[in-house]
């Protein structure tokens, strides 16, 4: 050591080793990091572990945690024990003498150097290995519950015969083993091959042997279990063969076998696993022969097997044999193909109907009043009128509602309204000050729903709201308004403490609240104060006196994730909407199954097949898990969230969803029975949109049910991009009450078009009842329109709208100064063999910042009409009016009324009876011609009656006059034959007056 200062017999200070002071520092600081550290780990867990107990899935916790450290635990240690025992093996192994070489001296300095540390090495070295195994095996916890709990589909795969639940949830988990393995091989052969050159096993370049017989030995045996493991892989390539996508004429997504796989991969596989068992087999025989000769010889085979016949013999297969004569030899696969898509995607049961796309009848007052018995055409475009609903119900800045409403069904004096609806929720931008108070313990939750007609506006254009103001009153009763859970909610908030809330604000100013529900977690515990104070990086929550007694945290809040949070096994559809269901505001979520195992079914992308002209501008409704790639989906479960205690519900829908049915067996209790479901919450369930949209990009090509076309390729379709949208995305579905062509009325439908490929022309129709609970659920329809003929697209007649110079003069006009034209939906009907086109146009002008409807487009037959409301538009397009209404039955019709002694007045109403029969007669027989002639003489008749009642009433009055003026007046001897002057007219003159 250095001396610092001093002579020669001075005091000497020794330097670089620090004190016990800074030692004892750096200690503590040590160990409070590692305390650190061990308290971030353990907060994450406890926060997740309360939040799973307070909505009462502390199972899915618990299972979930349970298994991944049980896979963590048992592959890690299979791997670092597998790591550490070739690795000892290799060391014990060595040669006793290394050879005397330039080699073997260079590695000497490294065998001295690692000497004292081997067996922390090893441990270090095995250790690592295992982490990183545990961690990858942990990954795989579906896989494992999956295979664990897997039930039968009751289905067989046509080649190998056997259940699709071997390819859905068996071979995924057989696949992860091989692939286990194979890293455990090769981290073990990489690991022992340099244990045995360290310590002179294998030598490169000493003189001599290049390997001891102890290291053939060794090395050779791993390899072969290498091998072994590629003979299982060969093995189960076979079945893999049903499960196998590639690109195939009108798909690029097909699955399953093919004629090259069946009569040349799967003869190659069976080959190949043959020669790899004897390749395994001569390496393990080195053991006694120690020499790599043989299995080296083995290993070239298979390698020289595998380029010939896994790669060179289906090439000339599919060179020669198929291309020559592709329909003949691909059909029967096209046609297990498209049985096991159809039933992989719930499109079996689709029915196809041919649909001339002209109208069938002449008769124009017949056409139009079809059109309200065909449907109830939907005017508010909930994709439009958020801003209005904005303007004319946000009542503070600090609400707002979703950029897309949703349509729902409410009845009203038994009759079903589609109904346009949205949630007045918190809105945090809107707030006065922003401060850690107000965003997250004064302003925590929205108030009340807002719900308008979908079929009416007034006369200004603005919803007619059933369901307004703050708090919301309307036709939807009383029932908990405040909104702690919602779409917009994506922060925390901490209730029911000693801080209020601001509830609502009226005239009379602010209404304060404290938070009584069971939703939220605890914070009047220390340990959960600081757990969340760290969780959130925020360390107010530790120390602030606004959290005291009763004080909540809730997290966690827009319903998608909480669904996805308690069914992580599930897929989330992109819309949630809300519903007033029994005094309470649910959020109804729909929730998806889905595997990528269904042999033969052809696989699809959800977040290209769900995704259109609405979530390109809205990411809020894009599909949970959007990129995944599946093969089989079903809406198997319905939840709802609890707007107000964030309670979430799973329910069974799909009964027969095996898939299903084994989450249920891995997570029991979790998923409530369909029976449970009340009648007040089936009444606001529906066929979710991004399943249809999934269903109808796959019909584009699966409508077809021979292998010939499908393979021709002359019937595909495509969904048409939505022409009121500058996005170029596929226009979306729409919810519409209508009824098809072989319905007897109206049902809420959800509906989308198709075009020819390339071309904008119709070339089918689709609809499915969406309507839960009713026995029609589900059923997909489709009319197919002609292709001898064309029928106009969307983009057609959108392009017609534009074009129409009155019409083109009209939207000038509209968008004069500083206005603007938005275009809502394009809604297609069906209409006696036609197809009705209607499209409300809203305009923001002036002042206004919101969008008021003021056109309507309609198109029908090649005629259309832009006028101020849908009636005059549909009298425009189809020249007729709609026949009144059929005046109600009269109770007294049939009775014999009381004679009249006036021979004129009983006269006219026998004429106003016989012109009112001949004017019933008329409607009945739909000649308004008639009926209006009818009407008019009714009209003369009645005014006939009432003159001649009204003289005679003038004449006794003044004879009843002159009589008194007499002093004559007698009493009637009963032979009189005049009327009182107040006598009211009979029950037959009031039916015919009326």
């Amino acid at each position: 050591m250095p001396d610092r200062g001093g002579g020669p017999t001075g005091p000497r200070i020794r330097v670089g080793r620090p004190s016990r002071r800074v030692r004892t520092l750096l200690m503590t600081l040590g160990v409070l990091a590692v305390l650190g550290m061990a308290f971030t780990m353990f907060a994450g867990f406890w926060t997740d572990w309360l939040w799973y107990r307070s909505v009462h899935y502390s199972s899915v916790f618990t299972t979930t945690l349970l298994t991944k450290i049980g896979l963590f635990l048992v592959f890690g240690l299979l791997m670092a024990v597998a790591v550490g025992l070739n690795i000892w093996l290799a060391h014990r192994l060595r040669p006793p003498l290394s050879a005397m070489s330039m080699e073997q001296q260079n590695l000497d300095r490294y065998r001295m150097g690692i000497a004292p540390f081997k067996k922390w090495l090893l441990l270090g070295v095995t250790a690592l290995v295992g982490l990183i195994a545990g961690a990858s095996a942990a990954g795989q916890w579906r896989t494992w519950l999956m295979w664990v709990n897997g039930v039968p589909f009751g289905q067989k795969d046509p080649q190998f015969k056997l259940d699709v639940s071997f390819y859905a949830f068996d071979l995924p988990w057989y696949r992860f083993l091989l692939g286990f393995g194979f890293a455990t091989v090769i981290i073990s052969l990489i690991a022992a091959a340099l244990t045995h050159y360290l310590y002179g096993g294998l030598r490169i370049t000493s003189p001599g042997a290049r390997a001891t017989a102890a290291a053939t030995g060794h090395l050779s045996v791993l390899i072969g279990v290498f091998v072994a493991l590629k003979a299982v892989a060969y093995w189960l390539d076979r079945y893999g063969l049903a499960v196998k996508s590639s690109d195939f004429k009108a798909t690029d997504n097909w699955t399953g076998l093919r004629y090259v796989d069946a009569n040349a991969y799967l003869p190659a596989k069976t080959i190949l696993f043959c020669i790899a068992v004897i390749c395994a087999l001569l390496f393990f025989a080195t053991l006694w022969r120690r020499t790599w000769q043989l299995p080296v010889i083995g290993l070239g085979l298979m390698v020289l097997s595998a380029i010939l016949i896994g790669g060179l013999y289906p090439a000339l297969v599919q060179k020669f044999q198929v291309q020559p004569n592709e329909q003949a030899k691909e059909a029967p696969y096209v046609e297990k193909n498209l049985k096991a898509t159809r039933d992989a995607y719930g499109i079996a049961g689709t029915q196809v109907s041919e649909y001339p796309g002209r109208s069938q009848t002449d008769d124009k007052t017949q056409l139009r009043d079809d059109v309200d018995a065909t449907a109830s055409i939907r005017i508010m475009d909930p994709n439009i009128i958020s801003p209005t609903f904005q303007q004319l119900q946000q009542m503070r800045n600090y609400y707002a509602f979703p950029t897309n409403l949703d349509v729902d069904r409410y009845n009203k004096d038994g009759k079903d309204q589609d109904t346009v609806i949205g949630l007045r929720e918190l809105n945090l931008a809107g707030i006065p000050k922003k401060n850690w108070i107000n965003n997250h313990f004064r302003y925590t939750h929205g108030f009340g729903v807002v719900a308008a007609k979908g079929t009416q506006v007034d006369s200004e254009g603005r919803p007619v709201f059933t369901e307004s103001d703050l708090p919301s009153e309307g036709d939807l009763g009383k029932y908990e308004q405040r909104i702690y859970y919602g779409e917009k909610t994506t922060t925390y908030s901490i209730v029911g403490g000693p801080q209020k809330e601001i509830d609502y604000s009226d005239d009379s100013g602010e209404k304060t609240f404290s938070y009584k529900g069971d939703g939220g977690v605890d914070l009047s515990s220390p340990l959960n104060r600081a757990a969340y104070a760290l969780a959130f990086s925020e360390p107010q929550i530790l120390y602030s006196g606004a959290i005291g007694e009763g004080s909540k945290i809730l997290y966690n809040r827009t319903p998608k994730d909480r669904v996805e949070a308690v069914a992580p096994w599930l897929t989330i559809d992109g819309d949630a909407y809300p519903a007033v269901v029994d005094g309470r505001i649910q959020w109804i979520v729909d929730a998806y199954t889905t595997t990528n195992g269904y042999p033969y079914a052809s696989r699809t992308t959800l977040g290209d097949t769900t995704a259109d002209s609405l979530t390109a501008s809205n990411d809020s409704r894009t599909v949970v898990a959007q990129q995944n790639r599946v093969n089989y989906i079903r809406n198997s479960v319905k939840a709802t969230v609890d707007a107000y205690s964030g309670d979430v519900k799973l329910y069974q829908w799909d009964t027969q969803d095996p898939v299903l049915k084994t989450w249920m067996k891995a997570f029991p209790g979790t998923v409530k029975a369909k029976s449970e479901i009340s009648t007040a919450l089936m009444d606001h369930l529906r066929y979710p949109q991004d399943l249809f949209k999934v269903q109808r990009e796959l019909l584009t090509r699966y409508h077809v049910k021979d292998a010939t076309t499908f393979l021709s390729g002359s019937e595909v379709w495509q969904v048409p991009d939505d022409p009121t949208n500058k996005s170029g995305n596929a226009v979306p579905p729409y919810y519409l009450s209508m009824k098809m062509p072989d319905q007897q009325k109206q049902a809420f439908s959800l509906t989308t078009t198709f075009n020819p490929i390339g071309r904008d022309n119709l070339s089918a129709f689709m609809a499915v009842d969406a309507e839960a609970g009713t026995e029609g659920y589900g059923k997909i329809r489709i009319l197919k329109l002609p292709t001898s003929t064309t029928v106009d697209g969307p983009k057609q007649v959108q392009s017609q709208f534009n074009s129409e110079q009155d019409i083109a003069e009209s939207i000038r006009l509209l968008r004069g100064g500083d206005s603007e034209v938005e275009y809502g939906n394009l809604l297609t009907v069906p209409l006696d063999g036609g197809l009705m086109y209607v499209e409300p146009v809203y305009v923001r002008g002036g002042g206004l910042k919101y969008p008021l409807l003021r056109k309507v487009l309609v198109s029908y037959g090649g005629n259309t009409a832009f006028e101020d409301t849908l009636d005059a538009a549909l009298n425009k397009v189809f020249g007729a009016e709609g026949s009144p209404t059929r005046p109600p039955s009269d109770p007294d019709k049939g009775k014999t009324p009381p004679p009249t002694t006036n021979p004129t007045v009983r006269e006219a109403l026998d004429d106003a009876r016989d012109a009112f029969d001949a004017g019933q007669k008329a409607l009945e027989q739909k000649d308004l011609g008639k009926y209006a002639e009818a009407q008019e003489e009714l009209a003369k008749a009645l005014q006939r009656a009432e003159d001649a009642q009204a003289k005679a009433d003038r004449d006794a009055g003044a004879k009843a006059g002159q009589n008194a003026q007499d002093g004559k007046g007698k009493p009637d001897g009963g032979g009189g034959s005049a009327e009182k002057p107040d006598a009211k007219p009979s029950p037959g003159e009031s039916a015919a007056s009326g």
